[in-house]
């Protein structure tokens, strides 16, 4: 944890006595996505506390909503640590994902407004702009902001709370793992860039296709993993 206690240490005099909750809260989300915070490490609340120069309680809050988007476990008697995910885990969040995108995408295709694809090409600009600056975390948070979004304009008050609770454990693949995708950010933009053309085009089938394909992975993005051989593992 030498790189996380060194991010502590600079980032002391930037917490507040406002909001200090949500500030410890972004700077251990941030440390979990850039791997600072490995997986299996463990999330010590007094050490954090002490570095930060702040009272116990605000990190326990952040330790919690952590918690609750699936990026630490607790563990009885032992403390909180951040998640590993397995690739058996990877593949069955794909194989809830799958369906209920294209579901979400069959339903917003039939009812989306201009003003709500203007909110997705927005989210496909922050995009952009993440990749330029080299923010894969931004990245990512932006792309599950993009498909939340879309479950919420296909209007299915069932299908929101099914995507709620996926949707902290797709984060925590995607912070940690990453294993649905390891390519072009840049690419993987653009990919997002036609769904929404798809969506603005009104082809229901083929806007249901194209969504179910990018959360099976099968989109058509460069991916390193297609190009590797055994030999050179």
């Amino acid at each position: 944890m030498s790189d996380f206690a060194s991010r502590l240490a600079t980032s002391k005099d930037s917490v507040r006595p406002t909001l200090i909750s949500d500030r410890v809260y972004e700077l251990l989300r941030q440390a979990i996505v850039e791997g600072d915070l490995a997986p299996n490490d463990r999330v010590v609340e007094s050490e954090i506390a002490r570095r930060l120069g702040v009272s116990q309680a605000p990190v326990r809050e952040a330790v919690k909503q952590l918690a609750r988007e699936g990026l630490l476990v607790h563990v009885p008697r032992r403390g909180n640590f951040v998640v590993e995910i397995s690739t058996q885990d990877a593949e069955y969040a794909r194989q809830v994902r799958e369906p209920l995108e294209r579901l979400a995408a069959t339903m917003a295709a039939e009812r989306i407004t201009d003003e709500q694809l203007g909110e997705l090409e927005a989210l496909v600009d922050r995009m952009r702009q993440a990749v330029e600056v080299n923010d894969v975390g931004k990245f990512r948070d932006v792309d599950i902001a993009f498909h939340t979004r879309v479950v919420q304009i296909a209007g299915n008050p069932f299908l929101t709370r099914m995507w709620e609770v996926l949707e902290p454990n797709l984060r925590a693949l995607r912070a940690i793992a990453d294993p649905l995708f390891e390519g072009d950010w840049r690419a993987m933009a653009d990919e997002h860039g036609r769904l929404v053309s798809l969506l603005r085009g009104g082809d229901d089938a083929k806007t249901a296709d194209a969504f179910a394909d990018h959360a099976a992975g099968r989109a058509p993005v460069p991916d390193r993993r297609t190009r590797r051989k055994p030999a050179s593992r």
